[in-house]
């Protein structure tokens, strides 16, 4: 029996109608970016023109939560679906000679959920979970690729002396740190980013995109528009930083568009915490920009310390021009590209996170009982949100402290006194959110232990 052109074309017609191409996902992680660098939630001075865009192009988030407000525990957040009361890493963690307390053994990450559901996976960057000789590793945590930095202490360097591709270190002769070399590491591993993405340009794909700008060291290989501003040589090059990372996100925003798969492709931006700087340093004071009016900075649990400059875009999915209010954590990314891949959650995964894909195409925000966070830093600190009202303890012994983010989103105006009762629901969440860890006991000081605290 023959079969007629006319006939194949129906069941390949078929074939499509029943499988469509699941979405890629991009997420892109900067390291220390804070709200208010970028020019949609404000800046003046420094130049975001791609973010811009983007924004202009998909949704804009004013309170979007980090993992915490440090670079490991933030990241484990993103990548397990967990919040820092019940993931392994509750702070930054050095490991010698080089690497930083690894992901245990028998981890469910968003990577490996996303490649067992047929998607190419890579992570570029900075990775700071784990060396390649450990549990840790990106390579035995979901990732077909990697390349950049491990370890947080080495990407502190934007002339580093070798970088990663994959598992295998290679040299960069003539690089030596502290600004001085000939190769631009950031502009290597941009590259990497581009050559990755045209070869799966015909299968879904989860690329986590985690650029080390702008953390400090404040190093760049141009200082561009900025090179004959009236401001310091940190002030410079921080901008230039910015701009760089910006440039970087329209270079890949390009490619999306270029190879045709653009309106499959859903990208997240977003800070790993707040900024860096308070608000009468350096930079600071000239940008406006240390929390965007909010309180606190990196390495605490204040608004300024957790919200992010998070923009989402996925033409014709994701509405356009959109600005929301509502908040969202990164815990919530694992179980939404669960449900963009039409995936089942594998048994044994435990997320504190809700699928955000309705709301991200511009549905109503999810119902949750509460957001939760710590770190282990120094003192533990505590915080949690649950409605508009939000409680943080910087420590075991201190007191609980209220504050009404509809109205005191800069949380000057201590509640707690008033409010006793908002203070046994904090302390009640507190108990629920927490669970013991041998490695991040509470503590009223310092912590210590065998494990080193990293400057990151």
């Amino acid at each position: 029996m023959r079969i007629t052109s006319l006939a194949l074309l129906a069941v390949a017609a078929a074939v499509a109608t029943a499988a469509p191409r699941k979405p890629n996902i991009v997420f892109i992680l900067s390291d220390d970016l804070a709200q208010g660098d970028v020019g949609c939630y404000g800046q003046k001075l420094i130049r975001t023109p791609n973010l811009d865009r983007m924004a202009r192009e998909g949704t804009r988030f004013t309170q979007a939560y980090c993992g915490t407000s440090v670079c490991a525990p933030s990241r484990t957040s993103l990548m397990l679906g967990q919040h820092t009361g019940h993931s392994p890493v509750r702070a930054n963690r050095e490991i010698k000679p080089e690497g930083q307390l690894p992901l245990p053994a028998g981890t469910i990450t968003v990577a490996k959920i996303l490649k067992e559901n047929g998607y190419a996976t890579a992570c570029m960057g900075k990775w700071g979970m784990g060396m390649f000789d450990t549990t840790g590793s990106p390579l035995k945590n979901g990732f077909d690729h990697f390349f950049g930095y491990n370890c947080q202490r080495h990407a502190h360097s934007y002339f580093p002396s070798y970088l990663y591709r994959d598992d295998q270190r290679f040299e960069l002769p003539g690089n030596g740190g502290k600004g001085k070399g000939k190769t631009y590491a950031q502009e290597l591993i941009q590259q990497d980013v581009e050559r990755w993405v045209r070869a799966q340009k015909d299968r879904p794909f989860f690329l986590f995109y985690a650029v080390t700008l702008p953390h400090g060291t404040h190093e760049i290989d141009d200082l561009g528009v900025y090179k004959d501003k009236p401001w310091t040589a940190m002030q410079k090059a921080y901008a230039a930083q910015v701009t760089r990372l910006d440039a970087d996100i329209g270079r890949l925003l390009g490619l999306l568009k270029e190879l045709g798969v653009d309106d499959d492709t859903l990208v997240i931006t977003a800070g790993d915490n707040g900024s860096s700087f308070a608000p009468g340093s350096e930079i600071g004071k000239l940008f406006d920009q240390a929390s965007n009016g909010l309180r606190g900075f990196k390495r605490g649990l204040y608004e300024g310390a957790l919200r992010q400059a998070a923009i989402a875009r996925w033409p014709g999915k994701i509405p356009a021009g959109r600005v929301s209010e509502e908040p969202w954590a990164f815990w919530d990314f694992l179980p939404t590209s669960v449900e963009l891949a039409g995936a089942q959650a594998p048994s044994g995964l435990r997320t504190d996170g809700v699928s955000l894909v309705s709301f991200l195409q511009g549905g109503a925000a999810p119902k949750r009982e509460y957001f939760y966070w710590e770190l282990h830093e120094g003192p533990s600190l505590q915080a949690a949100r649950w409605g508009d009202w939000k409680a943080v303890r910087n420590g075991p012994a201190a007191k609980v402290e209220i504050y009404d983010l509809k109205a005191d989103a800069a949380e000057k105006n201590d509640l707690a006194a008033a409010r006793p009762e908002l203070v046994e629901k904090a302390l009640a969440i507190f108990k629920d959110a927490h669970v013991d860890d041998p490695n991040w006991p509470m503590r009223g000081q310092k912590a210590g232990g065998a494990a080193k605290k990293t400057k990151k």
